[in-house]
């Protein structure tokens, strides 16, 4: 019996041991996978990416956009509204959103191009 006793602990030992190791396996693995796939960076885009959206709107929604109401005999145009029967479609809130993404679109390529500039690497 004791010989078992020994046999077990070791089978119980071994298998603790493997734990241990696949545990610091999963650690190596997923450290690897946060550097190959540059999570970190993509984490920091987007938070960044989130700040920028909220100047965007802020400089679209307080400045662009009064320039645009005195243009536009109406007023306050992000409120306009197009009624079919019961529907009302928010065309001013959609024209606003448009505006916001197409400012938006032109700030990212003018910084990425800015970026890009002094990148040599072949473009595919």
């Amino acid at each position: 019996m004791p010989d078992d006793l020994k046999q077990a602990g070791k089978k119980i030992e071994g298998g603790v041991k493997g734990l241990t190791k696949g545990a610091a396996g999963f650690q190596e693995e997923f450290l690897e996978f946060l550097k190959k796939y540059q999570v970190i960076g993509l984490a920091v885009a987007v938070v960044i990416g989130a700040a920028a959206t909220k100047l965007v709107t802020a400089v679209v929604s307080d400045i662009i956009m009064p320039i645009i109401a005195v243009l536009i005999p109406q007023g306050d145009w992000r409120t306009a509204v197009f009624q079919v029967g019961p529907i009302k479609f928010l065309l001013g809130d959609l024209v606003g959103a448009i505006i916001d993404f197409v400012i938006i679109a032109l700030v990212v390529f003018l910084a990425v191009k800015y970026v890009m500039k002094g990148d040599t690497t072949k473009k595919i």
